[in-house]
This record gives C-alpha cells, structure tokens and sequence, in this order.
C-alpha cells in the first residue's frame, strides 16, 4: 500500500469514527439503520465494531431483536472495513453483497455488538480485482455478542468487488 492509499484509508476512517457524520450517513444513505439505533463503536483497517440495541423498532414478537436488524449490524461491519480500502481509489471499485448466511445461537435482548477481523482478507480481495480488472469475492464472518460476552449470533457475508470500468 502506498503512501496515498494509506491517507485515503485514514481519511475514511477519520470520517465514519466522527458520530454526526457517521449518523448522517446513516440517516441520509441507510435509514432503517439510523431508526433502529445502530452504532459504530470502533473501525480500522482490519477490524470493526458495531452494535445495535433492542427497542421498540428492532423488536419482534418473541421479544428479542428481530433478525434483519441483527443481519444489518453484521452486514455493516464487513461493509466498513470494504468502505475502507475501496474509499477515494483510483479506478473505483463497485462492491455488492451477494450471500449472507446466519446461525442463531441465543436471543438477543439487549445490546448486541457485533465484530469482523476480516479486513486484511477484504483488502487483499480489492486489491486482487483492481490487477487482475476480474470480479472477487470474500467471505467474511461478523460474530454477535451480548454484554455478557456469550455468542448470540454469526454471519457470512459475501462480497463481490469489481473494477469499474
């Protein structure tokens, strides 16, 4: 990575760790996860944290946070880390989520953080599509926990990025 690269990445991150315009974001390109209180809690190159809360609007009927705000919390951690490396590049990189996969392992009735080291693997994957200009996929985990730091929940998301052409 060079020097560019490097200060493009911080910039990206400098922004989404800024909470007004991390909820702007949210508010302007993502609203149901504005509505449903979801929060960056940490980003950087390889890792990131997001959590949402149970409440009224992510509630279901089983009195636990219904699914899709779940999947939605694990979706934007692998989400930033790919924002991350494909934020200010030079061709730009078209990203898409192609899969998701989940198991459910306990209710979550309360703050549920979720967490994705995959970022490393998620660059490499950019990287390869801008040499080779060949879509590339990565399957990234986002693992689930609840304040008592029990697993609640695991996704896999599967992203597809491309050079733009």
């Amino acid at each position: 990575m060079n020097a560019v690269q490097h200060e493009t990445k911080n910039d990206f991150h400098s922004l989404v760790r800024n909470p007004l315009k991390f909820r702007f974001f949210l508010l302007k390109n993502l609203p149901a996860a504005y509505f449903s209180g979801l929060k960056l809690n940490d980003a950087g190159e390889n890792r990131c944290e997001v959590s949402i809360p149970y409440k009224w609007f992510t509630r279901n009927p089983f009195r636990s946070t219904y699914f899709a705000c779940l999947s939605m919390a694990a979706e934007m951690t692998t989400g930033i880390l790919a924002m991350g490396h494909t934020y200010g590049q030079v061709p730009k990189i078209s990203m898409l989520v192609v899969a998701i996969e989940g198991n459910f392992h306990k209710r979550a009735v309360g703050i549920t953080k979720f967490i994705c080291e995959a970022g490393r693997e998620i660059g490499d994957s950019i990287d390869l599509a801008k040499v080779t200009g060949v879509a590339q996929t990565v399957r990234a985990i986002s693992s689930g926990y609840n304040d008592k730091g029990e697993l609640v929940a695991e996704f896999w998301i599967t992203w597809s990025f491309k050079q733009k052409s």
